[in-house]
């Protein structure tokens, strides 16, 4: 893989486990610190600890606080952050149909597993994966 690529570039800012399972937690709304913690299972304080703050350095989580003594944050995604949501949904979709058990993500009204399309803005066609392809 060509070190200028796409992949490349979103691999080196969010490509660790922690950091993806720390912004889907964000993605349902701002969390406190104990919240991320509950809801990341297996995490360690530290490793949680400088995941949010590599998030923050890289603009993708904004950390508010919301205690001076002793100084405690809410985080919560910034706007590069929440683009992240189409992609996790597609791993998730993928871990779901080559994982152990998991559910892919379903449609919240009527339950049907959702399928990911690729669509072209410019001519307005729905296309099949295999019709696009990548600019490196």
């Amino acid at each position: 893989m060509a070190e200028s690529s796409a992949l490349a570039a979103a691999l080196a800012r969010v490509g660790d486990r922690w950091k993806l399972l720390i912004i889907d937690a964000l993605l349902v709304g701002p969390a406190r610190y104990s919240d991320l913690e509950q809801a990341i299972e297996g995490i360690s304080t530290n490793i949680l600890s400088a995941r949010l703050k590599e998030l923050e350095r890289q603009g993708l989580v904004l950390a508010e606080p919301y205690s001076d003594r002793p100084p405690r944050f809410e985080y919560s995604l910034t706007a590069p952050g929440k683009e992240l949501a189409g992609a996790l949904r597609m791993l998730a979709d993928w871990g779901a149909h080559h994982g152990d058990g998991a559910t892919p993500p379903r449609h919240e009204l009527c339950g049907t597993s959702l399928e990911v399309r690729w669509y072209c803005p410019t001519c307005g066609v729905t296309t099949q994966e295999a019709d696009a392809f990548w600019l490196v």
